[in-house]
């Protein structure tokens, strides 16, 4: 007789422990002021939603958490201060369409410790390798402001910058535009891709500061004493009143105009701007191979300078570059009422020779965020502010090495100032300050050799 032997279920250790994880982070929250709802066994990277409280009423302000369970042992690259955590790329791209504010949380069993760190996916920003800062990034009372700054929206329709010291205003990273006053319409019987051969099959450089759309073409230029002219039905040509396109009802219509700007403005920084597809940001060009690029321009109250091309050597090969970063910044063209703004998302772009893509841009990028505070964004904010309107103050620019004959269609005024009762904490609005000693060169900090 055989008899079949009855296989008994096992709980695995990393079940076990994960279990615990989550339980034990909802108990932390809670224990802060927050709420916390786990998601059901179904989910594939966010294991649960933290909801914002005050005075123990929900606020519908939501954060997604992810949590990583551990027994004991070390961190990657622990020390008594800090460690590393490397993302999986999965998990990064599954993130990367969130709506809500994703947040890490790391639980290890051995020393109950609850540690978190916000993972950054906006364009341009995401980053795989997070640092914590073993002070600043625990989970508890103090990181309660921070978490719950998370949940303003820093897209959109522009956000603040934090004043400086006193607390009387803020900047806000919004541009308004002057637009021209006619636009050029006609029609075409191209479309985009069709257009764009056949203008390089001129003699003529091929402009692509236009657009096209179910057969017709829209741009701030004549296209009769153009390039364009090519590609239009040159006695159907006709100059409307901008506002007419500009501020139609039709979201469609909006989005159509709102590409007219970036391609206007593309063509008018051509010089000094270069579009990055892949992150949907523009940088600074450089002007020679591996060579730094310096803009001098009058700040808030002083003349200053930025460098905007930073050529850093290597530190393992003597004479060597090992990447150059560039200034740049994500745009994102909004109408409001009856006004048109450029937000200006700063960020940076990296290179190895000033030209060539660096293959690991994301670590660099990462290295480098971490050490801004809210005095770097509001004079980012600032300086591209004078650097998109250097034309309209000089007709030669400010850059001596390079001279321009493009037209200035778009005009941007200054960020508009927002007046604040009190200053907003640095470490609310971003990492708390770094020590000095890591604040020389991010080439230093050895993220590169970890990735």
């Amino acid at each position: 007789m055989f008899y079949q032997r009855r296989m008994a279920k096992k709980i695995t250790d990393n079940q076990l422990i994960g279990e615990l994880g989550e339980a034990a982070v909802r108990k932390r929250f809670l224990s802060i002021g927050f709420q916390f709802d786990h998601r059901s066994r179904l989910e594939a990277g966010i294991d649960g939603l933290a909801e914002v409280m005050i005075d123990g009423e929900p606020t519908a302000r939501m954060i997604a958490v992810q949590i990583k369970s551990t027994r004991a042992g070390k961190y990657r690259s622990e020390t008594d201060t800090g460690f590393t955590y490397l993302l999986e790329l999965k998990d990064l791209n599954y993130w990367k369409t969130s709506n809500l504010p994703v947040i890490l949380v790391l639980y290890r069993e051995s020393d109950d410790s609850h540690y978190w760190c916000q993972v950054q996916t906006q364009p341009g920003t995401e980053q795989r390798l997070l640092s914590f800062d073993k002070s600043g990034d625990s989970l508890d009372r103090a990181a309660l402001d921070r978490l719950a700054a998370l949940t303003v929206p820093v897209n959109g329709f522009g956000y603040y910058v934090p004043p400086l010291g006193g607390g009387e205003t803020a900047l806000v990273n919004m541009l308004p535009l002057t637009l021209p006053p006619e636009i050029y319409v006609a029609s075409t019987a191209f479309d985009r891709k069709s257009a764009i051969k056949e203008l390089f099959d001129q003699e003529e450089p091929p402009r692509f500061d236009w657009v096209i759309k179910d057969g017709t073409f829209w741009s701030f230029h004549d296209p009769r004493e153009a390039v364009t002219s090519a590609i239009v039905d040159v006695d159907q040509v006709e100059a409307i009143e901008t506002p007419l396109i500009a501020f139609h009802d039709e979201i469609d219509e909006q989005n159509n105009f709102s590409f007219l700007l970036r391609q206007t403005l593309q063509h008018q920084m051509q010089d000094d701007l270069a579009w990055n597809k892949e992150n949907k940001l523009f940088f600074i060009r450089a002007i020679e191979d591996s060579q730094p690029r310096t803009f001098h321009y009058q700040s808030a109250k002083v003349k200053t300078k930025a460098d905007v091309v930073n050529v850093t050597m290597s530190t393992k090969v003597p004479g060597k570059v090992g990447f150059v970063r560039h200034h740049a910044f994500v745009p994102r063209f909004e109408c409001m009422m009856d006004q048109w703004f450029l937000m200006v998302t700063p960020t940076y772009h990296f290179t190895t020779d000033g030209f060539y893509p660096h293959p690991h841009p994301d670590a660099l990028l990462s290295g480098k965020k971490r050490l801004e505070n809210n005095a770097s964004i509001r004079g980012q904010v600032i300086m591209w502010h004078r650097f998109l309107t250097q034309y309209e103050q000089h007709d030669s620019g400010l850059f001596s090495e390079v001279q321009t004959a493009t037209a200035v269609t778009l005009r941007f005024g200054p960020p508009p100032e927002v007046d604040l009762p009190t200053t907003v904490p640095d470490d609310v609005w971003g990492r708390p300050k770094k020590s000095p000693s890591l604040q020389d060169d991010t080439s230093k900090a050895g993220l590169f050799d970890e990735v």
